[in-house]
Parts: C-alpha cells; structure tokens; sequence
C-alpha cells in the first residue's frame, strides 16, 4: 500500500490519500483527455509515421520505423519519470492565486505537444522524423505524467479498479478514432498529424481548465536537486519488493505488446497478404477496443468489490497469450480478426486491474507522479526494446509466426509473475 511520512492530520489535500469518490463528470473529463493524448501517442505509431517512413525509405521501411519508434520511445523513457518529478514539486502561484501541480503539465504537454505534431508533418528525412517524433514524445509524455497520478492524487483505492478501467479503454479507442480521423475524415500525412493536433487540445485542455487540483504548500514542496532527483529515479527492489514486481510484470507485458503490434500493417500486408492492409488494419483495431470495452470497466469493478487483483492480471496474460499463438499457428485473415476481439479483451482485462494494482505499490505520496513515471518506463522501455527484438526475429529468425509465439511466451511470463507481490490480493 501506499506509505505516508507526516501524520495524517498534517497532509495537505494534495497529499492526503482520496476518501471521497469522484463523480462521473471528473471520470468523463479524464477519460476525454485520456483519449487524447492515446490518440497522439498511437495514430502516429500505427498509421502516419508507416506512411511516413514507407515514402522516404520504401526499400528499408522496417529498420527506418523501428529506429524511429525505437529513439522516440527511449526519449519517452526519460521524460516520464522526469516530468513526474518535477510535477510532484510543483508550486504555481500567479497573481497572488495558487494553482495545482498536475494540470499545468497536462495543458502545456497538450500544447506543445500539438505544436510539435504540426512540425513532424513537414519532415521528409528520416532524422527529420526522428526529431519530430522525439519532441511529440517528450510533451505528451509529460502529459501522461499528470494524467497517471490523477488517479492516486484524487481517486480512492475501493474506486480504483472501475475508473482505472474507463481511464485504460482509451489506448485502445485512442487508437481507433485517430486511425477513422486520419483515413476517413481527412485525406493525406500532413491532414492527419494536424486532425490529430486539434484532437488532443479539444480532449485534453477541459480536464486541466475544469477540474480541481489541490495546491502543494511551499512547506511539503521536497527540494529540487538534481542530483538527488536522477537518485530518486532508482527505487530499491529491497525496500520496495512489491513496486519492484509491479514494475516487472507491466514491463513483460508490454514487451509482449510492443513484439505483437508495432509490426502490424507489415504483418496483414507481407504475411495474411490482404489486399487492403490499411483497412483491415482498422478492422483488427475496431475488434480489439470492442474487446477491451467489454472487459475493461466490468474487470476493474469486480476486482474493487472482491478485492482481488492477482487473479485478473493472469487470467488477462492466459488470454493475450491464445491471441498471439492463434496468429503464429495460423496467420490468416480469420485468426488475426479472432485474435483482435481475444487481445482486447485480455488487454482490458490487464490495463484496470494492473493500473488499480500498482496505486497500492507506490512508495511514498510525496513522489506519486515521479513513481508512475518509474512505472511508465516499463511502457515505454518495450518500445525500445521492441523494435530491437522483432525486427531480427521477422527478418532472420523465422518471421511473424515465431514474432508472435515470442509474443505469447513473454506475455505469460510477465502475468504470471504478478503472484510476487505480497501487499496486494
């Protein structure tokens, strides 16, 4: 469980664990904004930067999106943890008016992250991309720093299940309405970074204008030393077993998640040769957030009524890990839409129950935006790592069948090893 140092009856608001439940208006408005920045994060992995990188480099298209991918998610890496931090320190005061910790970071990350969208649809080389991609990862990923730590900041434990569960579907959602907004709705690279620009503003801004955040008095504020912050990146797997187990279990995951879908479009174009990839892409994608809105807020409740959360986490990776083994065994049109509505719903599962879990883990309340931003390099670490890995296994080592039985094995693992952790049932 979360650990506290001052006494209860000293905390500011700001670092008070929540009692009061949050009404559905809060939940609308995060998942909005949720949605937004998921879209920003996704419609480029997925749709715009293929098409970018497959313009510039048609004849090294693979390795050009995996250097890419793989150099913007190690900047995600670093800035996660980072913005965490310095929003936990975070002491606004305008006009004699003071101001929350959170949502500055999640208004200037939607912002600039927008801007730098804009400038990534200009590029025509593939540093030019990297650059771009790079910047669009730093701003949104200090937005998703805020947005994590809104559910420990302001939600209670026995309601955490149900909203991180609504907070998760947009991944998915995130990933379906950018794919019709910049295939459907407008037409063209440059079109669909800018839908996508004013899409996260729209989404995002209402939650950080609309939504209370608590102040954090001067006297609680912890000192900034840089020094000391790059040494507060490292959390003891010795002191802290559980956030340690925590932490492995989403970085397994995810890597199964990274091996599985950044290769996507390749995989329904080189290996189930569909004649329309693009389309059957945003078929697969339809079907996967069906699956995941079927399970995700239904799994997250269950989980806060019986207090359990182990056992939805591997029951989650048992059924990930089927999806990817039906598109190893047999990667045609009808397995991969089987195994899109299976990943979903085994991903729904897994995204409520594992973000509920890891608010239970968390070290300290002064250092909740940092410590989910030490989690969230287990997100975006795989990303790195993803590309590294599948790209070989795709080219040398036996193609999108052995990809994906890679997939199901990591995927199983990293479940499994949630019974590691002690605090939480």
């Amino acid at each position: 469980m979360t650990t506290i140092d001052p006494t209860p009856t000293s905390l500011p608001a700001a670092l008070a664990e929540p009692m009061v439940p949050v009404r559905r208006s809060w939940i609308a408005l995060i998942f909005a904004a949720n949605l937004g920045v998921w879209m920003a994060f996704f419609t480029p992995i997925q749709v715009l930067l293929p098409q970018q990188v497959e313009r510039i480099a048609p004849l090294d298209k693979e390795a050009m999106l995996a250097v890419v991918t793989g150099i913007g998610a190690l900047a995600a890496v670093l800035a996660n943890p980072l913005a965490g931090a310095l929003s936990d320190r975070t002491c606004l005061r305008i006009g004699g008016r003071e101001f929350g910790r959170r949502h500055v970071w999640t208004a200037g990350g939607a912002v600039l992250g927008a801007l730098a969208l804009v400038l990534l649809a200009r590029q025509d080389t593939i540093a030019g991309v990297t650059l771009g991609w790079v910047a669009a990862q730093v701003c949104f990923n200090a937005m998703l720093a805020s947005l994590t730590a809104a559910i420990p900041d302001r939600v209670p434990v026995a309601q955490r299940g149900g909203v991180s569960g609504w907070v998760g579907i947009p991944q998915a959602l995130g990933l379906v309405v950018g794919a019709v907004l910049v295939t459907a709705v407008v037409s063209g690279t440059t079109a669909g970074y800018a839908a996508i620009a004013v899409a996260v503003l729209l989404l995002s801004l209402p939650f950080a204008l609309l939504t209370a955040d608590d102040p954090l008095p001067r006297a609680h504020r912890p000192a900034l030393r840089w020094r000391a912050l790059a040494a507060s990146m490292w959390i003891s797997p010795r002191r802290h077993p559980d956030f340690a187990w925590a932490w492995i279990t989403r970085f397994l995951v995810q890597i199964g998640n990274a091996l599985g879908t950044l290769y996507l479009l390749y995989f329904l174009t080189d290996g189930v040769r569909h004649p329309d990839p693009e389309g059957a892409l945003l078929v697969l994608i339809l079907l996967y957030t069906v699956g995941m809105m079927l399970t995700a807020v239904v799994a997250g409740r269950l989980s806060d009524r019986s207090g359990r959360r182990k056992v939805f986490v591997i029951t989650s990776g048992v059924i990930m890990a089927v999806a990817a083994l039906l598109l190893a065994v047999a990667p045609v049109w009808s397995m991969a839409v089987a195994a899109a509505l299976l990943l979903g719903a085994g991903y729904g599962v897994y995204l409520s129950v594992d973000a509920a879990l890891i608010t239970e883990v968390l070290p300290r309340a002064t250092d909740r935006a940092k410590d989910l931003g030490v989690i969230n390099i287990a997100n975006s670490a795989p990303q790195v790592l993803g590309p590294a890995i599948s790209a070989p296994i795709v080219v040398h080592l036996g193609g999108y069948p052995t990809l994906y039985a890679a997939t199901a094995a990591v995927t199983l693992l990293g479940s499994a090893l949630v019974l590691k952790i002690r605090s939480v049932r």
